[in-house]
Parts: C-alpha cells; structure tokens; sequence
C-alpha cells in the first residue's frame, strides 16, 4: 500500500499491485501538508493546513482513531517513533510536542527553540529526537528526560552554486552568507572555509588546472583564491553593480566576469589587472563563456543579445539578434563552431559562430526555456523550460527527438552524464529524474523533499556530475546542505545511495542508501510506446515499482 495526501483535504490509501484506492479519509478542513505511516502500517498519521491538530487513522477499518491537538500555532512536522507507540510533532509555537499513540495523550512538551521548528525526526533507536528550527540550530532531545543540546549550525545561507574540481577529487560551494567552502567529493569532508565576500557569493569556476578558484559576489567584486591553502589571492574590482556570473579561460590565464553595470570585464589571472571592459549590452547580462578555442567569450542578458567579443582585441565580432526576450544560458558547441542560446522567449537558437547567423530556432516549449546545454559528442541539445519539460533537438536537422515529461514544478537544471547517455533534470521544488538520452525514458526519481523532509529546501544550483561513468554526483540545496550521491545499475535497476552529507562543515550522514528503485514498469513502457507509435502526445505515466526509502540518523 501507499498513501497520499492532496490539497483537496483527503487522505487516500491505495493498493500498488492493483492500482485500487482503498480508504478516503475525509476530515480536514485544508490541504494535506504530510502523511506517515506508523513502523507496524495499521495506522496513518496526516497534518492538515488547517491549523494545530493532527488525525490518526486505522488502514483495516478506514476509521478515524483519534485527533493529537495541542501546538498553539500551526504544525510543521511529525514522526513515529521506531516502536511505532510514540509520535513527536513541531509547530511554529518553537514547541516539540511528543504524543501516546495509544491514549492521544501529550506526554511533553520541549522547549529551547526560539524560531518555528521545521522538522524533526527519531534516531534509530528512538531514544533521540532530532529538531531543525528557523532559528539555524539543530538540537538533539533525550526522550526520557526532554533535556537537549545544540549539535550544529546552518551553513548560514542557500548554496548559490557548486562545482567539481577538474583534477581532484574535491567540490566547490558558495553561499548566500558570503562563504565559499570546499569539500572531498568522496568522503563530505570539509578542507577549507574561503573568506573575504560582503555578500551573497553568486557563482564559482575553477582553473582548468584545479589549482585556483574564482567567485563573483553581490558586493560587486570579483576574487582569486588558492585552493591549496585558502588564501584570496587577488580581489578585482571595478564593477560598480553586483556581479553574477564568471569563468577562467581554457588555458587559465584569464577570467571573464559579467555584472549588472551592463559591462563584461577581461582580467590576467597573473596580475590580478583588468585587460578589457566591453561595452555595448544595454541591460544586466546574466552569463558569460568562453570558445574551447579559448579566442572568443561570448555573453549575453535581459536584453536578449548574444554578443561574442575578440579576447585578444576586446572588438565585438558579432551581435547574435533573434531573440525577442532575455537569455539566460549560452553554451558553445564542443568544437566550438556553434553556440545553443536559451531565451524566455520560449525557443532555442543556434548560431554559427563564423557568420553570426541563426542555423536553427527550436520550436516546442510553451514557457520560457531557462536552460541549454550539449551532449559531450555534440550532436544533440538538451533544453529545460518552466513548462515543466525536458527536450532533446537534434543540432543537424533540428528535429524534437524527444519530450520528456513528468516534473510537477520548473525545471532549474539539466546535465548529460560525462558519457551522453543520460541526462538528469531537477526542478526547482527538488524533484530528480534520471533519463536514458537513447530512449527517452525515465529510469529514476528521487523527491528531494522527501529525503530532506523538508519542503522548504529547494535545489538551488544542485548538480554536477563527478565521474566519467554513471558515477555520482554533487548535490546542494538552499538549506545549505551539501550531498554526494553514487549511482549503480544492477541487472536494470539503478540503486541511489548518499555517500555523504554536510552542513556548515560538519559530515552528517554518510553512506545511507535512500532509493533503491525500479523504472517505469512493462505495462508502462509498452503504452509508451503505443502512444509514440499513433501520435499520440506523452503523458506524465505513474511508476508503480515498489520504492524504497529510507533515512539514517547519525
């Protein structure tokens, strides 16, 4: 069985194998916020909207067993305790409340937050109990005596980006409270605290030696860091507005950085010196990259150009005009003859680099398309749109290979696998899928709010790829959490564990598997495929493998 809860205020118990909705439990005044099953499965516990109160359900009867009120202010979160004959509840009164399941009763009641407590969860042994407030602590409750202790602090802001360094094992993050900090990819130990920003830290590059690392803050500065010792080695500055985006040229001997004041800026990474500041964009420019050649940057913004500019002379060879609204990604084709832009006008357009001409306008999405990139052999692009879906284009003919649907909110990221035979999307509410490139399917899902449990933690700029094979990967949140992930397949089954996780430098989890899951299942496949074959338009098909998750107390 599984069970679900829906904004129409009804919880609803249904049987997997059969597809059958067994019980409807209707009570709540609002929309359902979560739903647990109690460890033995005879009894569901779900957390209405509506306010401070709680229904306990029977499965063999449908049967309402009992209503937990207590919490002054609304609830946010609940758990059952291992022995299934306890169950702890937070709210936004800062108050963790533990409960009798057996008699409804409030056995107590603790105090220590001083913000909304978000979440909280059992240890394995049910003699603990975990809390996450809005007052960035966690703190560790014994059961029996309610006493407790702060055990850790928040990273202090939302990871803005991540990136993996280029020639070792480690993973770069940056974060709204002005840090970057750098981690082992393998093992989520935490090496080095960088210092120095203002203000929120927007995007991070490594040199493609490994040896340096660059970063652009809202405080308008641009800074040079060793990633050996941690040391900022140059601070540029010259922006006189926020700067948002930055990359090392392929032989590392210079950075572009990009800012609001309209300008791109040209620096020698040897001499910390500016080298040249292009003019010509009438509005913020988003994003900034460099030719593999290394001989041209291109740029592009809010006003819906893509200008690529000479790094030697700093003239703009080409003004790339089509677009009718802002760009948001520019990506080079890897030979570097092309270059994929992605408009919230809702299409994407190649350019020939040469000429400066528009080879293909990509027609199909019905939001705007945030997100472009390219297969490792070049031969196709993927596109992500707040429409919800995924495409493939083939960059020859221009030809839709497919729509790949299934997201309930945007999407924010795609990556191929360094392979081209996978590419994985994550939307903006955390939900994950893990696609074969070949044939369209989806292998994978992983909801990221369900692992976290904790709506609140959206991806923010959540993916890189960290081996050549399926591998793994880094994820990071706006909780500021990073996780790194490996990725498995046995016999057709992919298996999702988490290696690891940190928050503000301390390694918290640490090789819990979370998702071991089948893919869409034959029926599915084949009504797939039918509807491919009549023309018909694909629909978001429900996977009713069995899936099992669960999460590891440390």
């Amino acid at each position: 069985q599984i069970v679900s809860g829906s904004e129409d205020s009804t919880v609803r118990v249904w049987d997997v194998a059969a597809g059958h909705c067994l019980y409807i439990f209707i009570g709540h005044t609002s929309g359902i916020m979560s739903v647990a099953y109690s460890p033995q499965g005879n009894v569901v516990a779900s957390r209405g909207g509506d306010g401070t109160e709680f229904e306990l359900w029977d499965i063999e009867t449908g049967s309402r067993v009992r209503r937990l009120s207590g919490h002054k202010s609304g609830t946010t979160s609940l758990a059952y305790s291992p022995q299934g004959d306890q169950l702890v509840s937070s709210g936004s009164d800062k108050e963790i409340r533990l409960w009798d399941v057996e008699t409804g009763e409030c056995r107590q009641t603790m105090t220590g937050h001083t913000a909304e407590v978000t979440m909280v969860l059992y240890s394995s042994k049910g003699d603990y109990i975990t809390s996450v407030s809005d007052d960035k602590t966690v703190r560790l409750w014994n059961v029996g005596s309610g006493s407790s202790r702060k055990i850790s602090k928040y990273h202090g802001g939302g990871i803005m980006d991540l990136k993996y360094s280029p020639k070792q094992n480690q993973v770069a993050s940056c974060s709204k409270n002005s840090t970057i900090r750098l981690w082992d990819a393998l093992t989520g130990v935490h090496s080095h605290t960088l210092t120095g920003h203002g203000e929120s830290v927007y995007t991070i590059s490594y040199s493609p030696q490994g040896d340096k690392l660059v970063s652009c803050s809202n405080d308008r500065t641009v800074r040079l860091w060793d990633v050996e010792s941690g040391a900022c080695l140059y601070t540029l500055t010259g922006h006189t507005y926020p700067v948002y985006d930055v990359t090392f040229s392929p032989r590392g001997d210079q950075i572009a950085s990009v800012s609001w004041d309209k300008t791109v800026r040209l620096w020698n990474v040897s001499t910390g010196e500016c080298q040249h500041v292009l003019t010509g964009h009438s509005h913020i420019i988003w994003v900034v990259t460099y030719s593999p050649q290394g001989n041209q940057v291109a740029s592009a913004g809010e006003d819906g150009i893509v200008r690529l500019w000479s790094v030697e002379t700093g003239d703009c060879q080409h003004s790339l005009i089509g677009h009718s609204k802002g760009i948001y990604k520019i990506v080079y084709s890897p030979n570097g003859d092309l270059i994929a832009s992605a408009s919230h006008d809702m299409t994407v357009r190649l350019w020939d680099v040469k000429t400066g001409m528009c080879s293909h306008i990509f027609i199909g999405h019905q939001s705007e398309v945030s997100r472009v990139v390219y297969s490792p052999r070049g031969d196709q692009i993927a596109s992500a749109s707040n429409d919800k879906s995924v495409r493939l284009w083939d960059t020859e003919s221009g030809e839709c290979l497919h729509t790949l649907v299934g997201h309930q909110q945007y999407i924010y990221a795609i990556a191929y696998s360094p392979r081209g035979n996978l590419i994985a999307s994550w939307s903006n509410r955390g939900e994950a899928r893990l696609w074969d490139v070949e044939s369209g399917d989806c292998y994978w899902t992983l909801n990221y709010d369900v692992l976290t449990q904790s709506p609140s933690l959206y991806l923010s700029h959540p993916f890189v790829w960290t081996s050549a094979d399926i591998g793994s990967f880094i994820t990071g949140d706006c909780g500021g959490s990073v996780r790194g992930w490996e990725v498995r397949k046995e016999e057709g089954r992919y298996r999702v564990c988490m290696r690891w996780k940190s928050t503000n430098g301390q390694l918290t989890v640490e090789d819990a598997c979370v998702q071991d899951v089948q893919g869409l299942n034959d029926i599915n496949k084949r009504l797939l495929k039918q509807r491919r074959a009549t023309g018909e338009p694909s629909v978001r098909l429900r996977d009713t493998s069995k899936k099992v998750m669960s999460m590891t107390s440390v």
